[in-house]
């Protein structure tokens, strides 16, 4: 008797976390191996930016709008070019007569999400940074409940914890080895520029989402390029000319704007494609070993000093990540399908992803039933 309450106790729990109908071969499947692999790339992607700035930096170049500039002209060139030879309503003319202004407040939410993070460098430490910059992720979570109409279970709300830890185990490597870049001018400012970040990203974050799943990816990329181009050639002009001005070019300095730039475009182009076989947040919460990735660069090549807790670090957010993966969370809104520039694949993946949220929330309500 006493064995059958603990079964039914059991039972309950993982109805709760979403876990009823799964065993072990549900969770790693070729599609969660993907999805982390994928993660992994546009981590990798960010650490490229992340020491090609370091090295600038090293050259006394500091111009974080003009590297964010030369990836929306990038994007620029490639798919707002796109949307200009469509034909019918999904030519740019069309896209900017509907949504113009939803285009432009993305795209400033961006560009000022990466200038704000940037400039936090200026005014306190590097520990603050990483630590307030999770902040983006329950925002996100927030904003896709109110927006998205997604649903967690608390499974992935244990995932995010997970996540955080392995956060803050990275940052008491750093404490240890004593890596205490950035500055301490102001910290209130700079802690209050990492928040705004945090929350520009998410709002960029969660708009992402929704235009990469219900209208598409070639159309997110190609509006970011134009109006990204727009502020951020804005914001060079009046912030940053005599800094440009200053730089003293080479061919050292010009490949390591090429590379910030390629490095940067190509995170833009196939982060779409991840967002829209997981989620927003299931993305940032992958992108968490992108600093990883940069302090195991920085050993090598900046002769930072080695700790067993970055490996455990990488170790817990990628469990962290997993769990989150593993049960797929529900949308109430509904699709209304991507455009034929997509990807084959992605769609088949989403609708993969969608079939499995649907076994799952049947095989809830039946084993609820029992209970």
């Amino acid at each position: 008797m006493e064995g059958r309450e603990e079964e039914r106790l059991c039972g309950k729990w993982r109805v709760a976390c979403g876990l009823y109908s799964y065993n072990m071969r549900d969770i790693f499947t070729w599609q969660l191996l993907k999805t982390i692999v994928m993660g992994q790339v546009l981590s990798l992607l960010i650490c490229g930016t992340a020491v090609s700035s370091q090295y600038l930096a090293d050259y006394k170049v500091e111009t974080p709008m003009l590297q964010s500039f030369l990836n929306y002209v990038l994007l620029l060139i490639v798919y707002t070019t796109i949307l200009c030879i469509r034909k019918g309503d999904r030519n740019i003319i069309e896209i900017l007569k509907t949504k113009w202004w939803k285009y432009l407040l993305m795209g400033l939410a961006d560009v000022e999400a990466n200038y704000a993070v940037v400039k936090a460098y200026q005014f306190t430490t590097l520990t603050s940074i990483q630590l307030l910059d999770c902040f983006v992720i329950p925002v996100l979570m927030i904003l896709s409940w109110i927006f998205l109409k997604t649903r967690y279970k608390p499974v992935h709300f244990l995932a995010v914890i997970v996540c955080l830890f392995g956060v803050g185990a990275m940052v008491g490597a750093d404490i240890i080895a004593g890596r205490n870049q950035g500055s301490s001018s102001d910290v209130i400012l700079g802690d209050g520029l990492v928040l705004l970040s945090a929350f520009l990203y998410a709002v960029s974050n969660v708009c992402q989402e929704h235009t990469v799943k219900n209208l598409s990816r070639i159309e997110f990329l190609g509006m970011m390029g134009l109006f990204g181009t727009v502020i951020s050639g804005i914001q060079l002009a009046v912030l940053e000319v005599k800094a440009v001005a200053a730089i003293k070019w080479d061919l050292h300095i010009s490949m390591l704007f090429a590379v910030y730039a390629l490095c940067m475009y190509a995170l833009y182009s196939f982060m779409p494609i991840v967002v829209k076989l997981t989620s927003a947040t299931a993305v940032n919460l992958s992108l968490l070993t992108a600093d990883l990735f940069s302090l195991f660069c920085g050993i090598f090549l900046f002769h930072y000093t080695f700790s067993t807790l970055y490996i455990i670090s990488f170790v817990v957010i990628t469990v962290g990540f997993i769990m989150f993966n593993a049960v797929p969370t529900y949308s109430a809104l509904p699709d209304s399908g991507s455009s034929d520039d997509e990807d084959p694949t992605d769609d088949a993946a989403e609708n993969s992803s969608r079939l499995l949220s649907d076994h799952q929330r049947t095989e809830t309500v039946t084993a609820v039933a029992a209970l």
